[in-house]
């Protein structure tokens, strides 16, 4: 089996801006810890004040991205991962470009020229970090992008169409310079697809393409809830996408909004997974998994009416440094298992 473009990530590629900073801070802002946000105008000023008042670390981000990232470094198989999504034409962008691509995933950003690149402030306090991300240019991916010839399909009547070449030019092009043709990480091409519910936020309309494609070529699709607002204020989006979801991935805390939205009157996280399980799909050729963190406790997956709980191996608390991205790498190190065509218990 081939792995060239075999996994395909969507998502809000932000640029961290990661600082450990104290309690006040967080209030002043009025952030609790533990929490992901999107910026709000009083939230501004704290990207500025982060960086010329802390010691900040700049890091290539956003959840999908962490997640295809991580995925990548596991597999070490060139060119098996690819990730889509909007930067703005800038030196934070340049600088996002070149990360991915150090990461060995190969990236088809579309650049918008009026925003700038997404940020996201990573604010660490005693081990654990609050988010609040500014999505600037990755608020303006467009659907019209992912449907474009070179990231959907490799089909030479639509690139006949999309760049108006001539018969004997499109030879011409094919023979000279195949590399600018042949793409590798289209989504025709991917076999496993992998979204954050961030992306909800931003473009439905892509993650509705690629579920319809997903179905229709009885493909691997997975998502996860992100945040509890993500719940609550997204709440027929996310539930229009989760027929089409294979895998469903979130915390105790994003399980239980979803719980408590839904009207289901539990915060037994075990029920919570069940019920997600159950959630009607469009396609009956996949059971779906549900999978939900519990920081140290006992991880709980659900699948096929039965629910398993996975103990976690505690790390020693003077070996944690923090944990901004500890539920995207946990999602990374899963990704390998489908692409391995290993049982998912073996993870």
């Amino acid at each position: 089996m081939s792995y060239d473009g075999i996994l395909l990530g969507m998502g809000n590629p932000l640029l961290d801006i990661s600082a450990v900073v104290d309690q006040k801070f967080l209030e002043k802002y009025n952030v609790k810890l533990a929490n992901a946000i999107v910026a709000e105008d009083k939230h501004l000023p704290m990207y500025d004040e982060l960086a010329s008042k802390y010691s900040v670390e700049y890091i290539a981000g956003g959840a999908t991205q962490n997640s295809i990232r991580v995925a990548q470094w596991m597999l070490q198989i060139p060119g098996a991962t690819s990730y889509i999504g909007c930067i703005g034409k800038d030196k934070f962008g340049e600088e996002m470009k070149k990360n991915s691509k150090l990461a060995g995933v190969n990236v088809q950003y579309y650049e918008d020229e009026t925003a700038p690149t997404g940020t996201c402030a990573v604010c660490v306090v005693g081990g654990e970090r609050s988010l609040i991300a500014n999505l600037s240019a990755a608020n303006c991916y467009k659907s019209e992008h992912l449907k474009r010839p070179e990231n959907w399909a490799l089909d030479i009547s639509s690139l006949l169409a999309f760049h108006h070449y001539s018969f004997r030019l499109l030879l011409y092009v094919l023979s000279s310079q195949p590399k600018v043709i042949f793409l590798s990480w289209t989504v025709e091409k991917a076999k496993y697809f992998y979204v954050a519910g961030f992306f909800l936020t931003v473009s439905p309309e892509s993650i509705q393409l690629v579920g319809e494609h997903v179905v229709a070529q009885n493909k691997i699709f997975a998502m996860n809830l992100s945040a509890p607002f993500i719940c609550e204020f997204f709440r027929d989006v996310q539930e229009k996408a989760l027929q089409y979801v294979d895998y469903v991935f979130g915390s105790e805390t994003e399980a239980r909004t979803f719980s408590k939205v839904h009207g289901w009157e539990t915060d037994n996280t075990e029920e919570i997974a069940l019920k997600i399980s159950q959630w009607p799909k469009a396609s009956g050729t996949h059971r779906r998994v549900t999978v939900i963190t519990q920081g140290k406790d006992p991880v709980v997956v659900a699948e096929d009416g039965k629910v398993t709980l996975f103990p976690v191996i505690l790390l020693p608390k003077e070996k944690l440094v923090d944990t901004n991205g500890a539920g995207d790498a946990f999602v990374g190190g899963f990704c390998p298992s489908w692409l391995k065509r290993s049982p998912w218990r073996t993870v």
